[in-house]
C-alpha cells in the first residue's frame, strides 16, 4: 500500500514525491501520459526536420525560487539571456535590454525619451524590492492580499502591492511615467497577459505582471533562463531525484477515480486496479477533481472550481517552428544578441495615432473570437542559446507565443482555421525581419484546443487557474475531502514552472500526517 498516490508526474507533482519519499513515505506518481513532465517537456514535434527540438510548452525558467532548488538538492544547467528583451520597430527604433543599463538608457535617450530611461529605472528597482519581499510567502501557506502585504511587504510599498495585486497591469504601469506607449505596451503584454483571460487592463492582471517579476533564480540578474536540452531537462532532473528517493514513477497510467470511504481518501481506481493509498495529491488542474470523486465531491469544492472555469478559458497559442538560418532584422541587421532575448513584435498605432488603441482592439477581439486584428506576439530562438535543440543542418529552434486568441474562433474552429492564422502571424514577423518565411521549414502550432489535447490541461490554459486569480482564492491545497489534496499550477503562488504548489501541498500532507 502507498502511503501517497501523486496524480500527475508534471513538475509540481515531481517536487511533492521528491519531498515526500525523502520524508519516508511510500509515493507512487501515476502519470497519464507516457512520458513525464506535463507541459513541461521538450520534443521533436516537426514531420519535416525531426532533428529539430522544441520546449513545446513552458519556453523559458524564471520563477522557480532559489530556497527551492536548494531544498531538492538539484541541478539545472540554465543560460543567462544577455540582453533579454529586443522591441525593434518597422521605423527604425528599437530597444535591446540587458544587463548593461548604461547601454539600456542610451538607447532609451537616442530612440524614445529621457523620461523613458528613468521610468524603466523605477519599474525595475519597484519590482526588484517587491521580489525580494515576497518571495518567502511563495513558500508558504497563503494569506489574504492585505494580511499578505502586512506580514511581507516593506511598509512603504504596501500599498503599492494591494493596488498592484487588485489592480491592472496598465494602472500599474501608468503610475510611472513612460513617455513611450511602445514602452509600456512591451511591459504590459510581456509580464501581464501570460496567461491571463482578459487584457493588461483587466483587474488582476496587475498581479500577473508581478508573478512574472519574481526573477530570482542564481546568476539571472533578475530575468528568465534558458534550460539547456529545453525544459524537459527541468522535469527529467526532478523524476531522478524522485526515483532515487525511492518515489515509484508510472507513465501511461489513467487515474479514473478518486476511491473514498466514509467521506476519507482510500487510493485511486486505475481501470480496474485499485491502488490504496492514505493521501491522494492531485498535481493536476482542479477541473479534473469533480469527475475524479464523483459523489463524495463537496458542494463548495465543485462550486469553487466552476468559479475558476468561468474565467479561465485558455487564450494563448504556440507556434513552435524549425527555422533553416536566423532572421535579419530591419531595425537592427548586424547580430548583437538580439536573437537570444524575447523579441517583442507589437501591432502598428491605430487609427488614433496610439499603438495602445491597437493592442487592446487585439485582445477585445480574441474576447469575441474574432482573429482579427492579431494580437501582439513574442518570439523566442534558443538554439542560439542552446544548441543541443539544433539538428545536424544547423537548422534552429524558435517559437512564436501568440497571447490573446480566441479559445475558439465565432462560427468556426481552430482546426479550419488554423494554417490560415499561421501564415498571417509569419507575414506579422515578415514586417519587422523581411525574409522570415523563407526561413520557416516546419510547423507545429497548439491553438488553445490543441494544448489542451496535447498537455491534457482542461479549456488550454497554460496556468490552469487565470493568474488575475491570487493567494487564498487559488485552489487551496487542502480540498475539503480528508487525505485528498491538491498541489499544481491553479494553487498558490501561480502558474508558471514554479514547483512552489508541490512543495506548499507536500508540506501539507506531512503536516497533517504528523
Amino acid at each position: 500500500m502507498a502511503d501517497v498516490v501523486v496524480v500527475g508526474a508534471g513538475h509540481n507533482g515531481l517536487v511533492a514525491a521528491i519531498l515526500l519519499a525523502r520524508a519516508g513515505l511510500a509515493v507512487e506518481v501515476l502519470e497519464r501520459d507516457d512520458v513525464v513532465g506535463g507541459a513541461c517537456r521538450t520534443e521533436a514535434p516537426f514531420a519535416k526536420v525531426p532533428g529539430v527540438r522544441v520546449s513545446s510548452g513552458a519556453y523559458l525558467l524564471g520563477l522557480m525560487p532559489p530556497e527551492l532548488i536548494a531544498t531538492l538538492g538539484v541541478d539545472l544547467p540554465l543560460v543567462r539571456r544577455d540582453p533579454h528583451y529586443f522591441l525593434p520597430t518597422v521605423d527604425g527604433r528599437y530597444l535591446l535590454l540587458g544587463g548593461d543599463r548604461d547601454a539600456a538608457r542610451r538607447q532609451f535617450a537616442e530612440f524614445f525619451t529621457e523620461r523613458d530611461a528613468v521610468a524603466d529605472e523605477a519599474l525595475r528597482t519597484e519590482l526588484s524590492a517587491l521580489a525580494s519581499d515576497l518571495a518567502p510567502a511563495w513558500l508558504a501557506e497563503p494569506l489574504p492580499v492585505e494580511e499578505t502585504a502586512e506580514a511581507y511587504v516593506r511598509p512603504e510599498l504596501r500599498e503599492r502591492f494591494v493596488s498592484l495585486v487588485r489592480g491592472s497591469a496598465m494602472d500599474y504601469l501608468g503610475t510611472f511615467g513612460f513617455a513611450s506607449e511602445l514602452v509600456t505596451a512591451m511591459y504590459a503584454v510581456t509580464d501581464g497577459m501570460p496567461g491571463l483571460t482578459g487584457s493588461p487592463w483587466t483587474p488582476g492582471s496587475g498581479h500577473n505582471l508581478l508573478v512574472h517579476n519574481m526573477c530570482r533564480l542564481p546568476g539571472a540578474g533578475g530575468t528568465w533562463m534558458v534550460v539547456r536540452g529545453g525544459m524537459g531537462t527541468v522535469t527529467r532532473t526532478l523524476a531522478r531525484a524522485a526515483t532515487d528517493a525511492h518515489a515509484t514513477i508510472r507513465t501511461g497510467v489513467t487515474v479514473d477515480a478518486v476511491t473514498t470511504s466514509g467521506g476519507t481518501v482510500t487510493g485511486v481506481r486505475v481501470g480496474d486496479e485499485e491502488v490504496p493509498a492514505r493521501v491522494v495529491l492531485a498535481a493536476t488542474d482542479p477541473y479534473r477533481l469533480p469527475a475524479l470523486l464523483g459523489d463524495a465531491c463537496p458542494p463548495a469544492l465543485a462550486t469553487r472550481i466552476d468559479s475558476y472555469a468561468a474565467r479561465s478559458a485558455g487564450r494563448t497559442m504556440k507556434v513552435n517552428l524549425a527555422m533553416s538560418g536566423l532572421p535579419r532584422f530591419a531595425a537592427l541587421p548586424e547580430p548583437v544578441g538580439q536573437h537570444g532575448t524575447t523579441v517583442h513584435l507589437l501591432p502598428e498605432p491605430a487609427a488614433d495615432g496610439s499603438v495602445l488603441t491597437a493592442v487592446q482592439a487585439g485582445f477585445d477581439a480574441a474576447a469575441e473570437g474574432r482573429l482579427d486584428p492579431l494580437p501582439p506576439v513574442e518570439w523566442y530562438l534558443h538554439s542560439t542559446l542552446d544548441a543541443s535543440l539544433s539538428d545536424d543542418a544547423g537548422r534552429h529552434s524558435s517559437a512564436l507565443f501568440v497571447q490573446g486568441v480566441p479559445h475558439e474562433p465565432a462560427g468556426s474552429t481552430w482546426a479550419a482555421q488554423k494554417s490560415g492564422y499561421v501564415d498571417r502571424l509569419l507575414a506579422f514577423v515578415e514586417t519587422f525581419a523581411p525574409g522570415i518565411t523563407a526561413l520557416v521549414d516546419d510547423v507545429y502550432a497548439l491553438a488553445p484546443p490543441d494544448i489542451e489535447a496535447h498537455f491534457g490541461i482542461t479549456n488550454g490554459n497554460i496556468f490552469h487557474v487565470d493568474n488575475a486569480i491570487s493567494f487564498t482564492d487559488r485552489m487551496p491545497y487542502r480540498t475539503g475531502v480528508s487525505g485528498l489534496y491538491a498541489g499544481a499550477a491553479g494553487c498558490h503562488p501561480a502558474g508558471s514552472v514554479i514547483g512552489c504548489a508541490g512543495h506548499n501541498a507536500a508540506r501539507a500532507v506531512l503536516a497533517d500526517l504528523g
